[in-house]
């Protein structure tokens, strides 16, 4: 098979298309022949050296795919060959072919193209684990969500409201505070403009800036809000008012997704096949995808996610 392969850190011109070792399939894994996969911010991070893929895990970069199951090992529970489906990963997205435990993978759902399936795994995930299992958001709850017009802020702006809740977002420009708008979105703040803290209160804080925006997220929230941080784009250190969380009776969760076990990783993927599944098929929610770019040129993918200029999903079609 054909890989994206990176034989030393840096710029998006060191990401190469070339022949790799086809995957086997080793107890309780699945072989999926890959239709397309998607760019995250975490790729970038690899491409550049600074967030390698966690021990035992595929060495090329991508964690999310989606496409026909090819091969099943043993112990596999509920797939076989002829699957459409989309996956969960640890690594190995950009490629024709992809290891993935049974328990990361799901049916591509009712309605969606199996391509911009490949944009799903991974916000829905995030989405689900962060926003609704650990900020435990409910009906009529406030959502801030920073960052609204990303692969992951689109996402959670449908979700939040199609469970009930009120949701504002950031984003750098009027386009991209007007499309969250259209995707159910209450408010939205120009982030380059306006001073999200003194804008906005909230239950919960879904945050991919980390320390640059700290203390604003310990202001904004309300009694006994939740602020989910999930990124670093605005560094790892940030000054934390504890006098003001102690009033608040706040809580702070740090979060990643991808060093997880996999019973862990299993988890959650039933949680989105369980609740979020069901409103893709009724086309409640949608993926939202920016562009769809050939995957061996996944340096013009990594492109654009770094311009900053893209709203929703960049997919990669094998």
């Amino acid at each position: 098979m054909r890989a994206i392969v990176i034989d030393k850190p840096g710029g998006p011109e060191v990401l190469t298309w070339r022949e790799v070792p086809d995957p086997l399939p080793e107890r309780g894994e699945v072989i999926i022949d890959v239709a397309a996969s998607a760019v995250n911010r975490a790729d970038a991070l690899q491409r550049q050296g600074f967030y390698d893929p966690p021990p035992g895990a595929s060495p090329y970069p991508g964690m999310e795919c989606s496409g026909v199951v090819e091969a099943v090992g043993s112990d596999v529970e509920g797939f076989a060959p002829g699957d459409r489906v989309c996956a969960l990963l640890s690594g190995g997205g950009y490629a024709e072919k992809v290891a993935v435990p049974w328990q990361q993978v799901m049916r591509v759902p009712k309605g969606v193209d199996l391509v911009e399936a490949a944009g799903l795994p991974e916000v829905a995930c995030t989405v689900w684990s962060n926003v609704f299992m650990t900020a435990r958001l409910r009906k009529g709850e406030t959502l801030l969500v920073h960052g609204g017009a990303s692969g992951i802020g689109t996402m959670a702006v449908q979700l939040a409201k199609a469970f009930g809740s009120r949701v504002v977002v950031t984003a750098g420009s009027p386009e991209k505070i007007g499309r969250c708008l259209e995707l159910g979105a209450d408010e939205g703040i120009d982030y380059r403009r306006e001073d999200f803290s003194e804008k906005v209160k909230a239950d919960v804080v879904l945050d991919i800036m980390g320390g640059k925006y700290l203390a604003g997220n310990i202001k904004v929230l309300k009694t006994g809000g939740r602020l989910v941080v999930i990124g670093l784009q605005g560094g790892t250190k940030g000054e934390l008012d504890l006098g003001a969380l102690l009033a608040k009776r706040a809580s702070v969760y740090g979060t990643t997704l991808r060093s997880r076990p996999v019973d862990e990783k299993g988890a959650i993927v039933r949680g989105v096949v369980d609740n979020v599944w069901p409103l893709l098929d009724a086309g409640a929610i949608r993926p939202v995808v920016h562009a769809r770019v050939p995957m061996s040129d996944a340096a013009e993918a990594h492109r654009i996610l770094e311009s900053g200029e893209h709203i929703g999903k960049i997919l990669l079609v094998s």
